[in-house]
């Protein structure tokens, strides 16, 4: 564990490479931008009321809520937090985990940086930002090692946890001791929860981000208090990796629309095929689209929530035909009953491809072949969506998203503090402004 525990208490900002120190700004700002866009959703509501009802403040543990008035406990906060980014399916991710580090890692962080403010201490943003890169490192190489270790597919959740605790011992100051029992009871009691049932059957349980980052968070302060629970298994093989070598947060990906990365590649196909060619969408007879099974099982459902809109293929490739646009306006509401929506839906037909399941999930592929009712098609196959390593958005990009995505929610001057205040936080004594612009309701 040596290696682990260099990484997790000797972590400074300075000594980190340029690239890791704009990719962990970059996961701030986009995972921010989707906190609070998603402050509006049914979901985040509910998940707010029960941290405040059944999960409160105490004199040893007290923490604001992202987006919402009041104060709950630490471990509440984390928990009401991953389930409001989780709500939204705009976050970033990874593509080897097959999930979402920042929507458990970023809201813990949130919370635990609260916690320590009403306690007295308020840490700097050079701080704040290394522990982001540890909670976002020690969780996607233990997210890696799980998958080798299982075969069913858990979710998120499962592994963030592992990441937000190794993150909170660093914050607490706590001893290697404590650091490696609150790593072994976060992997333990980590949600191992089935990830498929939820793309087949989808509800507001999502990826499983607000549990993995409640159970890090509790493990955290249970090893403080003594509860043993080493060693964390998935650690002591992943630990044999490079730390301070390899980072693998600079694999991040980052979405352009707001729904499973898993439809992306569909979408990016159909835009490429749109803009190249001139195609009434009127005058579409068939739209044929294959990709590797997990996609296809998202399937062509019409949505009755923005839930099911977001875990879907068919839903967003026909909003984006119809609207010729997919944001958060396209997958939420009214347009989920939109009658032009849904018969473009009645048109689009979804097929596995073996060729596409081969190259999963390193890679994600979709097909595409559009059949005009004058006999004519529009075809591109192998395509994967924007916002890899390879392909990544640009910064313009995603400040474009934030904007966007904040944009009911804050003002201009808002957006301007808060995309400024990320830009340069390491310079900053303190992130108490951080706290005030994201925690509570926006106004």
């Amino acid at each position: 564990m040596a290696d682990i525990h260099r990484f997790n208490f000797g972590i400074e900002w300075e000594l980190l490479p340029v690239t890791v120190q704009k990719m962990a700004r970059r996961c701030l700002l986009d995972t921010l931008g989707v906190a609070l866009a998603a402050s509006q959703t049914e979901a985040a509501a509910i998940s707010a009321r029960f941290a405040l009802s059944q999960l409160g403040a105490t004199s040893g543990s007290r923490s604001s809520l992202i987006g919402f008035d009041g104060g709950c406990s630490a471990a509440g906060a984390a928990l009401a937090g991953g389930l409001l980014v989780d709500s939204l399916d705009a976050h970033d991710g990874h593509r080897l985990t097959k999930g979402h580090a920042g929507a458990s890692v970023i809201p813990a962080l949130l919370s635990l940086s609260s916690h320590l403010s009403h306690q007295g201490r308020m840490i700097s943003g050079k701080t704040f930002l290394e522990a982001l890169v540890v909670g976002y490192e020690i969780a996607l190489r233990t997210g890696i090692e799980l998958h080798k270790r299982t075969r069913d597919y858990p979710s998120s959740g499962a592994w963030t946890a592992v990441g937000v605790a190794a993150m909170g011992a660093k914050l607490l100051g706590m001893s290697t001791d404590q650091f490696d029992h609150a790593l072994g009871i976060a992997e333990y009691y980590g949600p191992r929860s089935p990830m498929m049932r939820c793309i087949d059957h989808p509800t507001m349980l999502k990826d499983g981000a607000g549990w993995g980052a409640m159970a890090g968070i509790s493990a955290v302060f249970l090893a403080q208090s003594g509860f043993t629970g080493a060693p964390a298994t998935t650690i002591n093989e992943a630990d044999r990796q490079d730390y301070f070598h390899h980072y693998e947060m600079l694999d991040q990906y980052f979405k352009p629309w707001p729904v499973c990365r898993w439809a992306q590649p569909a979408l990016e196909a159909v835009v490429a095929l749109t803009t190249r060619h001139s195609i009434n969408v009127e005058n579409i007879e068939a739209v044929e689209v294959r990709t590797f099974h997990e996609a296809m099982r998202l399937g062509n459902e019409q949505p009755e929530s923005t839930e099911s809109a977001q875990y879907a293929i068919g839903f967003p490739v026909a909003a984006l035909l119809i609207n010729g646009k997919l944001g958060v306006e396209e997958v939420t509401d009214a347009a989920l009953t939109n009658p032009a929506i849904k018969a473009m839906q009645e048109r689009i037909y979804i097929q596995e491809s073996e060729v596409h399941n081969k190259a999963f999930p390193a890679k994600r592929y979709a097909s595409v072949c559009i059949r005009m009712h004058d006999k004519s098609t529009f075809d591109i196959e192998n395509v994967e969506a924007r916002g890899d390593a390879h392909n990544p958005l640009s910064d313009r990009q995603i400040m474009d998203k934030f904007i966007e995505l904040t944009g009911p929610v804050l003002s201009a001057d808002q957006q301007t503090r808060l995309s400024s205040l990320v830009a340069t936080l390491e310079t900053s004594t303190g992130v108490s402004t951080l706290l005030d612009i994201i925690l509570g309701r926006i106004h």
